[in-house]
């Protein structure tokens, strides 16, 4: 299947033989009209054959230039004052080539003289009547062909400046959560080596861990599920290490396939904005509580964390980790999501419901 596409593709891109298969196609095709009419396959043949170069050059002047340079360009009076001056052109240059060489090389006709031309080009009824559509025909059918191919290598470009657009923009929002990350990471850490902590070795090996994933993983559109759950424990774990029993944390999972795939990092934003806005301004024990299950291809999310009522509700709405997740989302999972952010009094609740079979299907 995919060496007949090949081909297919091949002979589209070669200019000249399509060209020459439409051309032929063409001939076949005003013959067989002819034809039905109950003439002689040599006289139909012939007469065709003398028609030819006034529907060739009709055909070219129409597609590669009239069209293109002035209908397109909005010049319409021009266009039309030279659409009419050819078709007049090029069914008279038609009618002549029929007079003076189909017809008398078939023995219908002898070759009448020259003068003759004159009354030809004067019966303008006659012209249109016999050899308008006979002319005409096939340079409206090449442009629309032509017309066709250009919406559709428009569309396609259209399609990939989207999609190279969408993957700029998902690489920029995973560069901007990379730092907010190690940042974050970085002052747990510190936090612990200014305590002299025997726990700080740990925490720098679960660093090394969770960058390893990061740097090395997450540039795919999709990772493993399991691959995320890993880097959340590895997250948590760094900050139970900072926190202690000064923290009330609780992380739960439910999961069907560990091989499904999903966007990587989104869950990680969610958690890191519950610590950074339930945990780091807190003043008593904070409360996290983080669930995760998936069932038939479809991940529930949620991450509950108790908030301190003096904390401004403005920063935590305009904190970056907020802004990536919506926007990722969009971009990965557009229309196959349900992202809620719910705030209560002295709480903040985030669900997120996403259909994980989309990224399998575009795997």
């Amino acid at each position: 299947m995919n060496d007949r596409h090949s081909i297919i593709d091949r002979v589209l891109k070669n200019r000249p033989l399509t060209h020459g298969i439409f051309w032929c196609v063409i001939l076949i095709l005003q013959s067989q009209v002819f034809l039905y009419a109950g003439l002689d396959f040599k006289i139909v043949f012939v007469c065709t054959l003398a028609l030819l170069p006034s529907i060739i050059l009709a055909a070219y002047l129409l597609t590669y230039y009239q069209l293109p340079k002035l209908a397109y360009k909005k010049k319409y009076l021009l266009f039309f004052i030279s659409l009419i001056a050819s078709m007049y052109l090029f069914t008279f240059l038609g009618r002549v080539f029929t007079m003076y060489v189909a017809e008398p090389y078939l023995g219908i006709e002898k070759a009448p003289s020259l003068d003759h031309m004159w009354a030809v080009a004067g019966n303008i009824e006659r012209l249109a009547r016999n050899y308008l559509l006979a002319v005409y025909l096939a340079p409206f059918l090449m442009a629309t062909i032509k017309l066709i191919k250009q919406r559709s290598q428009v569309r396609n470009e259209m399609e990939m400046l989207k999609k190279e657009k969408a993957t700029s923009e998902l690489n920029f929002l995973k560069t901007q959560i990379h730092p907010h990350f190690l940042l974050n990471t970085l002052n747990n850490i510190y936090a612990l080596t200014l305590k002299k902590s025997e726990q700080a070795p740990a925490s720098i090996l679960k660093l090394s861990e969770m960058l390893t994933y990061v740097l090395y993983r997450c540039s795919e559109t999709y990772v493993p599920i399991a691959n995320e759950i890993k880097l959340l424990e590895n997250y948590i774990s760094l900050e139970e290490l900072r926190y202690g029993k000064n923290l009330n944390l609780s992380f739960t999972k439910k999961i069907e396939d560990e091989d499904a795939m999903m966007a990587p990092l989104i869950l990680l934003s969610i958690v890191e904005n519950a610590f950074k806005h339930g945990a780091s301004s807190a003043t008593e024990v904070p409360e996290i509580k983080i669930k995760l299950t998936t069932t038939d291809g479809q991940l529930n999310f949620t991450v509950f964390n108790s908030i301190e009522k003096e904390n401004n509700d403005e920063n935590i709405r305009k904190g970056i980790g907020g802004k990536n997740i919506k926007k990722q989302l969009d971009l990965v999972y557009p229309n196959k999501y349900d992202y809620q952010v719910l705030k209560n009094e002295g709480s903040y609740e985030v669900r997120l419901k996403i259909n994980l079979n989309s990224s399998t299907n575009e795997n």
